[in-house]
């Protein structure tokens, strides 16, 4: 497998910029480098995660060791893809927003579902989700109270097939 990444510069939108997105994926499952991904690399890079290890992974993206890389691992280990989407944005500086709401679309234009249960705090988003060979659209929304900005610029990727 080979691995890549893709960086995109968009137009920012309202006062929530959606800035890059970025696919990581595949070659570097293997982080053990046995041949196979399998328990004894989810069990590794939950170390990495718990700092337990020093942090090598290159799964969410280089030297990101978190939930989502172990999240991808253990998908890969049960037979999907290794392939992740990392959405970062610059955050709104509107007043009273406590997160973003981040949606993802099958087409452009949407339409977009939902892709977190609450809000997310920081301007990062990992969707590990994601199949191989599929187009993607994200927009992403700021979050103040029970009201929500506008969309971001769209964000449109598509994952590779390995």
């Amino acid at each position: 497998m080979t691995s890549a990444a893709w960086v995109r510069r968009l137009v920012p939108a309202a006062s929530l910029f959606l800035l890059t997105s970025g696919l990581a994926w595949a070659a570097n499952c293997d982080l053990n480098g046995d041949g196979s991904v399998n328990v004894v690399d989810v069990q590794l890079v939950t170390n990495m995660m718990l700092g337990t290890a020093t942090c090598t992974a290159n799964v969410v993206g280089s030297g990101v060791c978190n939930s989502a890389a172990v999240t991808v691992l253990i998908n890969a280990v049960l037979g999907g893809p290794c392939h992740s989407v990392v959405l970062t944005w610059t955050p709104s500086t509107s007043t009273g927003v406590t997160g973003y709401n981040v949606y993802r679309g099958g087409q452009t234009g949407g339409p977009y579902t939902i892709q977190n249960s609450s809000p997310v705090s920081g301007a990062v988003y990992y969707d590990t989700t994601v199949q191989g060979g599929q187009p993607y659209f994200y927009v992403v929304r700021s979050v103040a109270g029970s009201t929500e900005s506008t969309n971001s610029t769209e964000a449109p990727t598509t994952v590779p097939t390995n």
